[in-house]
């Protein structure tokens, strides 16, 4: 099976994509990335995609009027490299997604869906409000992106403890941790076809 085409969009240093790239270069992931978009113009993520070898483009929100112009923009940049799945990567934008990318936009989440998700809650803010309400278990979702925040049928979840004395910072290392085994996997199942949506569920055949 040839690898999978992916389209990846940033907000940020790019964490998630950087996983993504050591992964394909190792041979763990079998994927290749056509472009990276990117809401910010002077993020690291941008830079690591550069030493990669990757392209990029840079779509800022305050520059278009609309959350569709903003949509648009972004996916006509996706499209002229034909991915067969467009994956968020830290991108912190509401985006409507356009009939020929229904279902072939995933998103990660670090925290498990429906907790502590929606509009504002990204990075520190998620760990935080976990910490706050006194959870015993956190983690992160891998889900289907649709035209609502951290909304879409679930993909895959992991879960990790949460200690008497973590910190937000510690944590969301404990997270991601996860984040860079699910995603991935998340990928491959789609990859391979084994994702059937179901209403709200996404099952594994």
């Amino acid at each position: 099976m040839p690898p999978i085409r992916l389209a990846v969009l940033i907000s940020g240093s790019g964490t998630t994509l950087q996983n993504f790239i050591d992964r394909i270069a190792d041979g763990r992931l079998q994927a290749e990335i056509g472009i990276v978009v990117s809401s910010k113009p002077s993020v690291f993520g941008l830079e690591r995609a550069m030493l990669a070898g990757i392209p990029t483009a840079v779509v800022e929100r305050k520059n278009c009027a609309t959350v569709e112009e903003f949509s648009e923009k972004i996916f006509a940049h996706c499209r002229q490299t034909q991915p067969r799945l467009v994956c968020l990567a830290g991108f912190l934008h509401l985006i409507r997604v356009p009939d020929d990318f229904s279902h072939r936009v995933m998103n990660i989440h670090p925290a498990l869906i429906p907790a502590f998700c929606g509009k504002g809650f990204y990075g520190q803010r998620v760990h935080e409000a976990a910490l706050a309400q006194g959870v015993k278990v956190s983690g992160c979702t891998v889900h289907f992106a649709d035209n609502e925040y951290d909304h879409g049928p679930i993909v895959a979840q992991r879960t990790v403890p949460v200690l008497d004395d973590d910190t937000p910072d510690a944590l969301a290392h404990r997270v991601f941790e996860q984040e860079c085994e699910a995603y991935p996997e998340a990928i491959r199942l789609f990859a391979e076809g084994r994702l059937k949506i179901d209403g709200r569920r996404v099952r594994i055949t």
